[in-house]
């Protein structure tokens, strides 16, 4: 084997070779590659007599999940082998939009007489891919992010029933193997019934695991987050980064993670994949969360929306339309403009500043850096042995029942009217109890007539809906929209199919009220209606919502 150290290679651009080798290709060992290995970049090039552009292939380290080394079952076969797994932006055939697609790299060393000395040749080469490939920076809005904790061991919570119910076979068809790729072990949890998951979460040894993974609707993650806030220990519980796969109908929060990571626009498992990608790359970042409070019940949190009228109605009427998968939403929304209802009621809301929605809170300006170990892991660190694509061995088989339910939370703790009773959680400080009198420098919508209320602290409402194109994850800040009464069918029609693609703040529609506020207060004048909170349908009647910034950390990739 012809290894060698040079600092230039005119064949791979200005970045200098720190490995390089001449392999066999597996499944073909006739067709031989030299390999080069830079900070940046494996450059594969066929050694045939054809001119070398079209027998070179560069793959960028930031696309590669992992590496690993092994050897075959077969004893007389001498040789060593090196898999690189890699995830690269590609254009689909005769499609328009890009998306991450699988391209797999092994090469067969046998240069050496001892099998040993193969296998250690190829574990060099694999542990310098994967350190490479985890030294690559990634910056965010000029903040550099943070990074899980390597060796790193993973919860993963299934909804067996979520959108079309086929969120298993999708963990079967690539999340399993991605995570494997990656050299992450995984203990699989199938959520059984309502609930499951919040409860799992309240009374789980959290130092078992780097991070709690969400392979659902939008509905697990807000059992998950709830869930942790209710630990005594809930300042550290909260801080335990979170990942979200997209399993379910809405999907919303992973559409907007591939948002903000700067791809372009996908969907299903186009999008699942762009998320899985995400998730093995273990980069973490701030999201805000919202307190929300009703009437008589105990105070909840949310991490994507709060919705009164128009959306509220079709998120919950179109779950019988949930074998369609996301375009539930598109059926309920026609189905609902047939018969366009008013909603009467009372709100207000506190201002963002301009200051305070611009400025980066001190804990985004420290650097988040964990230490990256790119050494193997050991036997003993692993939950799920690894495989090239082998079942994961340490999960909890539950029988399969749906935990999403359009029933009202009910719970036996005392309800309080008071936000300032001392609940688990953060505290506060900018709303007064439901039944006092609002602040002086709170702002009263003049109108009582609305066609929807709206508020959003991410990018997005659905796969295709992206209802607050400049939401970030932890801007501090939540984005209100309503719409006053008055609007036509056709009006209201045009206005979702502009948010498809963000644009329909400048469609100008006069009826359409955006603004950024830190709290709100909505108080419904009818005795019946429908009020959600992260798409689950909550007690109805006044509630009030103010946004804590950067309260967990959220894996973006």
């Amino acid at each position: 084997m012809d290894q060698r150290r040079a600092e230039t290679d005119c064949n791979t651009g200005n970045s200098p070779v720190t490995l390089y080798g001449e392999f066999t290709v597996t499944g073909n060992r006739k067709v031989r590659c030299a390999v080069s290995l830079t900070e940046r970049d494996l450059v594969v090039q066929r050694l045939t007599s054809a001119p070398v552009g079209r027998n070179k292939v560069v793959l960028s380290l930031k696309d590669c999940v992992g590496c690993r080394a092994y050897r075959e079952d077969d004893n007389a076969d001498q040789a060593a082998y090196v898999s690189a797994y890699f995830y690269p932006l590609k254009r689909r055939w005769m499609s328009s939009g890009v998306s991450r697609q699988r391209v797999e790299h092994c090469f067969r060393l046998a240069a050496l007489q001892d099998p040993r000395a193969n296998l250690e040749e190829a574990e060099k080469w694999a542990r310098a891919v994967r350190e490479r490939a985890g030294r690559q920076q990634y910056l965010r809005d000029g903040v550099l992010m943070g990074e899980l904790s390597r060796p790193c061991r993973m919860m993963l919570l299934v909804n067996p029933q979520s959108g079309k119910g086929q969120a298993l076979t999708l963990y079967n068809n690539h999340i399993q193997r991605m995570l494997n790729e990656a050299g992450v072990p995984h203990t699989l949890v199938i959520t059984e019934r309502q609930n499951h998951a919040r409860e799992l979460v309240k009374e789980a040894d959290l130092s078992q695991w780097s991070a709690l993974v969400i392979m659902s609707g939008d509905g697990l993650l807000h059992e998950v987050i709830n869930g942790l806030l209710e630990r005594p220990d809930w300042e550290d519980a909260i801080q335990t980064p979170l990942g979200i796969l997209p399993g379910g109908s809405g999907n919303a929060l992973a559409a907007s993670i591939h948002h903000y990571s700067g791809a372009s626009p996908v969907s299903s498992e186009d999008l699942l994949v762009s998320c899985g990608f995400l998730l093995c790359k273990g980069l973490v970042s701030h999201m805000d969360l919202v307190s929300v409070h009703l009437s008589s019940s105990p105070r909840l949190f949310s991490f994507l929306s709060l919705a009164w009228g128009f959306v509220a109605d079709v998120d919950v009427e179109s779950e019988k339309y949930r074998h369609v998968g996301a375009a539930r939403f598109t059926v309920g929304t026609l189905v609902r403009l047939a018969s366009l209802r008013v909603y009467k009621g009372k709100l207000a809301y506190l201002p963002a500043t301009k200051d305070y929605s611009n400025e980066r809170g001190l804990r985004n300006n420290k650097t988040l850096h964990c230490n990256y170990q790119a050494s193997s892991l050991s036997p003993a660190s692993l939950l799920c042995r690894q495989s090239r694509d082998s079942p994961c061995k340490n999960t909890f088989h539950n029988s399969c029942h749906s935990n999403n339910s359009l029933k009202v939370r009910r719970r036996e703790s005392t309800p309080s009217k008071s936000a300032t009773k001392a609940v688990p959680g953060p505290s506060d400080s900018l709303l007064l109890p439901l039944e006092q009198p609002l602040p002086s420098d709170w702002v009263v919508v003049q109108e009582e007539d609305f066609v929807l209320m709206l508020a959003m602290y991410q990018s997005h409402l659905a796969e295709d809906l992206l209802a607050a194109p400049d939401a970030t994850l932890d801007d501090g800040v939540i984005h209100l929209f309503y719409v006053r009464a008055g609007i036509s069918r056709t009006a209201l029609l045009r206005l979702f199919l502009a948010m498809e693609k963000g644009t329909h703040l400048a469609t100008n529609c006069q009826h359409l009220v955006h603004t950024k506020v830190r709290a709100l207060r909505l108080e419904p004048y009818s005795p019946k209606g429908i009020i959600t909170v992260d798409g689950e349908v909550v007690e109805y009647g006044p509630v009030q919502a103010e946004v804590h910034r950067g309260l967990t950390r959220l894996i973006t990739g």
